[in-house]
């Protein structure tokens, strides 16, 4: 699988984003020796790593999170948090998420029928 794409830094406002920015690209580090690609953005002190549909990860230097479902009781999204010092531990968490979204979010090969 390819490894980490990333896209240059931009709309910075502090030094606070190259901290971000490190945690997410070891994030995105973690995922690719699972096999996952990732791209990894960054700006106004938060970094963001896309691993896959309705799967995005966020990191602020102290901790990542993504969303895993939806409280309908609350009409709220439900999150999923991890300490950024741990980005191996948070990468199984997420691969597990990423998982199961891929039997949700199936993508056809190219040159193969579309279910209708």
């Amino acid at each position: 699988m390819s490894a980490l794409h990333h896209q240059a830094p931009t709309n910075s406002l502090s030094g606070a984003d190259s901290s971000a920015l490190c945690d997410a690209e070891r994030l995105a580090a973690a995922l690719a020796l699972q096999g996952i690609a990732t791209d990894v953005h960054d700006g106004y002190g938060l970094a963001l790593v896309s691993v896959w549909v309705d799967l995005v990860v966020w990191c602020n230097h102290e901790r990542y999170w993504w969303r895993v479902g939806w409280d309908e009781a609350r009409k709220r999204v439900v999150y999923a948090w991890h300490p950024a010092t741990d980005p191996l531990r948070a990468a199984n968490r997420i691969a597990r998420r990423y998982a199961e979204l891929q039997r949700k979010h199936s993508v056809p090969c190219p040159g193969t029928a579309v279910p209708q």
